[in-house]
């Protein structure tokens, strides 16, 4: 049980990256240093109660007075463990200095750049390119290539948030009129489970990313699917699904690509139904989860920005079918 949270999609004691591993370490390092110096303080602590208890029983006389020897080998204990102190502090110092630098090192090396910026309660992502046409935005999930240094590049909307991936880095604050950086790394295949890591209103506890790291070919052939345009309604219900979308407060707020919906206040839903979760990690990705999203968004999330659309329950149905399509 104890071990328990040293594993995981959402642990910094199970690095699945170069600088959570380096934050890793330095931590485990910290922990033993610590440990046994709190080890030998109550073994001290343990011999001072004891002596204590000795001198009890000893006849009332004049206040102790220590000898001369006795008063030289605790002046020197008391020096050399202040001594011990100060060399311990300076080397877990020098080590946490050199785990910064080692981290920062990979900022130069990085090949993709994503900019995330936290809304509440979500995160719009977009894929950065030299050749505009080919950036793209997706919103909740983050995908990246094994073994490549992405540069995030974290900005704000409206409170101060913090982006944490514990299994990847630290954590970085994205602060309102500011643009700060991190890079991320991931050593092994898997989902990662990201979080909101600085309290920023009703729904902190529901701002989540995924973060998925897969092989390089995987990577390159899922950026493609992006790129791509909504998929067209394939029969007659999806296609009055998309009718009734474009012609609601639905386009108000999204954009899907391909069509005339543009808006950039909510999530970008040209491959919704790719995603493995909805509503910022809140509920898993299926129909009936996206039904109860659509219908009363506020029963399942309270206080966010997503309003009751008025559709009858035939028009649900259709805008259903029509954003499931949007692989």
């Amino acid at each position: 049980m104890a071990l328990s949270a040293c594993q995981g999609i959402q642990s910094a004691l199970d690095p699945a990256g170069h600088q959570s591993g380096r934050i890793a370490g330095l931590w485990w390092l910290f922990l033993a240093v610590l440990a046994a110096i709190y080890a030998l303080v109550l073994v001290l602590l343990l011999i001072a109660a004891f002596r204590s208890r000795r001198r009890r029983s000893l006849p009332p006389g004049p206040a102790f007075r220590p000898e001369e020897p006795t008063e030289r080998r605790l002046t020197r204990g008391l020096t050399a463990w202040a001594v011990g102190t100060a060399a311990i502090v300076l080397t877990l110092t020098g080590f946490s200095y050199a785990v910064d630098r080692d981290i920062l090192a990979l900022g130069h090396r990085a090949e993709l750049t994503i900019e995330v910026t936290a809304k509440q309660w979500w995160w719009q992502v977009k894929y950065d390119d030299p050749v505009p046409n080919r950036s793209f935005e997706t919103a909740n999930e983050i995908r990246l290539p094994v073994g490549v240094p992405v540069r995030v590049v974290l900005k704000s909307q409206d409170v101060i948030h913090s982006f944490w991936v514990p299994n990847l880095h630290g954590k970085t604050d994205l602060i309102p009129g500011r643009v700060n950086e991190t890079v991320i790394v991931a050593d092994r295949e898997g989902r990662y489970r990201g979080q909101c890591a600085e309290f920023c209103g009703f729904q902190h506890a529901n701002m989540a990313l995924d973060v998925v790291a897969m092989p390089r070919e995987q990577f390159d052939a899922w950026r493609e699917s992006q790129l791509a345009p909504a998929s067209a309604p394939s029969d007659d219900r999806s296609r009055e699904g998309q009718r009734v979308f474009l012609t609601s407060a639905c386009v108000m707020c999204h954009t899907v690509r391909g069509t005339t919906a543009a808006s950039r206040v909510g999530p970008d839903l040209t491959h919704v139904a790719a995603r493995p979760s909805l509503a910022a990690g809140t509920l898993p990705y299926s129909k009936g989860n996206l039904a109860g999203w659509i219908a009363d968004p506020q029963r399942i999330k309270p206080g966010s920005q997503m309003p009751v659309v008025d559709l009858s329950a035939d028009q649900l149905q259709s805008v259903l079918a029509y954003l499931d399509g949007l692989k």
